[in-house]
C-alpha cells in the first residue's frame, strides 16, 4: 500500500459518505486517490477536503479533453501535515462547459482557471478575471482541445541537402534497396 492508498484512510472515505453520500466516487488513478464528484457538488468537494481532511495546499488545475462529449476538470491538492495529495475530478458537457470557480475556497486556482479556459474553454462562472493569458491577442480556439485544427505547415524547401550526394557534389547517395520479402517490381520505377 502506498501512502496515498484510499484503503490506507478509512477516515477520507468516511468523510466524504458522510458529506456526500454516494455523490463522490473514490478510486485509485495512476498511484494516486482520485475523488470524483457531479460539478455541482465541485466547491463543496473543495471546501471539504480543504476544511476537514487537511489538504490545504492547492497544486494545479487543469482540463483533459474526453471526446466525443466532456471535458474533465481535474486539481490535485495536497495535505503538508499527512503528507498525502488528492486527485479532484469532475466533468462538465463539451457543449456547455461551465464550472463554478474554485478562487473563493483556493486562491491559487485563478491562473490555472484561466489557463484552461483559454486552453479548453472552460468557463470558471465567478471568476474574477477570466482573461486570456498565455496565447497572442486575437487568437482564435482552444488549442488543447482535440478538434482543433492545427494551421498547416507551410511547404518551404530544405535549405541543404537531405541526403549525402544530392546536392550534386559530395559522397554519392545511400544504395536504393527494398526491404527483404519485396518482390523487385514493387516500389518506385528506376529513373
Amino acid at each position: 500500500m502506498t501512502a496515498n492508498d484510499p484503503g490506507d484512510a478509512p477516515d477520507l472515505r468516511a468523510s466524504l459518505a458522510e458529506s456526500f453520500g454516494d455523490r463522490a466516487q473514490v478510486s485509485e488513478s495512476f498511484g494516486d486517490t482520485t475523488i470524483d464528484v457531479a460539478p455541482a457538488d465541485w466547491l463543496a468537494l473543495l471546501t471539504h477536503v480543504r476544511d476537514s481532511l487537511g489538504f490545504a495546499f492547492f497544486d494545479w488545475l487543469t482540463g483533459v479533453d474526453e471526446p466525443p462529449d466532456v471535458f474533465a476538470v481535474v486539481a490535485h491538492v495536497y495535505n503538508p501535515a499527512a503528507g498525502r495529495r488528492l486527485l479532484l475530478r469532475t466533468h462538465v458537457p463539451r457543449d456547455d462547459p461551465r464550472l463554478p470557480t474554485a478562487v473563493g475556497v483556493y486562491r491559487g486556482a485563478n491562473w490555472h482557471e484561466r489557463e484552461t479556459f483559454e486552453m479548453f474553454g472552460v468557463i470558471f462562472d465567478g471568476h474574477p478575471n477570466l482573461v486570456p493569458l498565455l496565447l497572442p491577442d486575437g487568437f482564435e480556439g482552444h488549442p488543447l482541445r482535440k478538434d482543433f485544427i492545427l494551421a498547416a505547415r507551410v511547404a518551404k524547401p530544405w535549405p541543404g541537402a537531405k541526403e549525402p550526394g544530392e546536392s550534386g557534389h559530395g559522397a554519392p547517395s545511400r544504395r536504393k534497396t527494398l526491404p527483404p520479402g519485396v518482390p523487385a517490381d514493387w516500389g518506385p520505377p528506376d529513373a
